[in-house]
């Protein structure tokens, strides 16, 4: 089974942040190079490129971003662009598995700091245009998701109490997390007062430290052909999964506000294809631009029960081990920090969920390793476009069967 699925055999990536003096060429030059270094491969090798970017026309004024890439990159090969870093490496995959390439590049890149003063608005471009013209702001649609959530779980008093505790230990586990991680954003410890009292301050349900920041950076992996992958790497990261699902744009007009169906499609078609079950997934990847949308993809995934997610969560933070434990289960989420404190150059993100995942995997995680019961097997991620308007989920295996 598994023959013809295609193999990460390197990754790279810049750190995170506000590179106010780093032109984006090279930025995504730092990341590929890192990439191709830990692959062993020249750039001859490289059959195609898919690369990433949300904003890059806007901030850079980058029409052809392809043509850019080709530029400083010396390479004429086939190019194409995508938003999303898993959008870029979901159309690598096809088209490795459908034989057409052996050698892929995948990189992704955001320079959203150049454009500081207008990027809170670009940014709203991507949520629904009712939403934009009514002059709300990005973090509009997150208020709401969480006072229906709340609504419909009947969660009140002290149970809401634990509720809000559960949330703010979200942000505190993923700085905690990113102090050994050198390319995050932020590297530094933060308290569950300090996150209870920015709330406070800006009279909000989900204030400063509950949203990933603004961010500049760069990501890149080298996908390969099961063929030749053992060529290159004594131990590739296989992608057993991809999927991808998409939803109505205008949040308020969806079926159910309490829930981003395209990630429970997404994830249900991945382990379809990895066919594994959610409980063989050790180590996951998931797109906390806030700390309410990593409790979602709990239940989103698959992992925790509707309505129950922030139990697990509240229940499993007290001394920051690094795992959600669901049942008799460890989950280690967002092992890097997630968006939120490693940061979220929207192009690159994806990218560098996928890196830790792969380091994890292979070992190579350094600190960050995470000190799991069984020996590692199965990651996932999770990647947003929008407001869960797309998803997208990868399963990588250590392993095939």
């Amino acid at each position: 089974m598994g023959s013809h699925y295609p193999a990460i055999i390197g990754v790279g990536r810049t750190k995170f942040g506000e590179h106010y003096e780093t032109g984006p060429e090279m930025l995504i030059e730092e990341a590929w190079l890192k990439a191709s270094e830990s692959a062993g491969i020249e750039r001859k090798d490289i059959d195609a490129c898919y690369s990433s970017d949300y904003f890059l026309q806007l901030t850079n004024k980058i029409g052809i971003e392809e043509g850019f890439i080709s530029e400083f990159s010396e390479l004429h090969v086939p190019m194409e662009k995508t938003r999303s870093f898993s959008s870029a490496l979901l159309n690598a995959c096809n088209a490795v598995q459908s034989g057409r390439y052996d050698i892929v590049l995948v990189g992704g890149v955001e320079k959203m700091t150049d454009r500081w003063d207008k990027i809170r608005d670009d940014l709203m471009l991507l949520e629904d245009p009712w939403s934009y013209y009514a002059g709300c702001t990005p973090e509009a649609n997150h208020d709401l998701m969480l006072r229906e959530y709340i609504k419909r779980y009947q969660i009140s008093g002290k149970s809401l109490e634990t509720f809000d505790l559960a949330l703010a230990h979200i942000s505190v586990k993923n700085h905690h997390h990113a102090r050994l991680n050198e390319y995050a954003q932020f590297q530094s410890e933060i308290s569950v007062d300090r996150v209870l009292k920015a709330r406070l301050n800006e009279h909000k349900s989900l204030g400063l430290f509950d949203f990933a920041p603004i961010s500049d950076g760069a990501t890149a992996l080298i996908l390969a052909s099961s063929g030749i992958a053992k060529e290159y790497s004594k131990a590739p990261i296989w992608v057993i999964g991809s999927s991808s699902a998409t939803d109505y744009i205008t949040f308020p007009s969806r079926d159910d506000r309490t829930s981003f169906m395209a990630s429970e499609l997404a994830m249900k078609n991945a382990l379809k294809m990895a066919d594994i079950n959610v409980g063989d997934i050790q180590l996951a990847e998931v797109y906390d631009q806030s700390t309410l949308l990593e409790m979602m993809a709990m239940e989103d995934l698959g992992f925790s029960q509707r309505g129950k997610a922030w139990l697990h969560i509240y229940n499993s933070c007290t001394d920051y081990e690094g795992f959600y434990e669901i049942g008799e289960k460890r989950l280690f989420v967002n092992t890097n920090g997630g968006l939120k404190a490693d940061g979220n150059p929207l192009g690159a993100t994806g990218g560098a969920q996928i890196f830790e995942i792969v380091k994890q995997l292979t070992g190579e995680a350094g600190n960050r390793q995470v000190n799991s019961d069984k020996k590692l097997q199965y990651g996932c991620v999770l990647e947003l476009e929008g407001f869960g308007t797309k998803a997208y989920v990868h399963i990588l295996a250590r392993e095939l069967k």
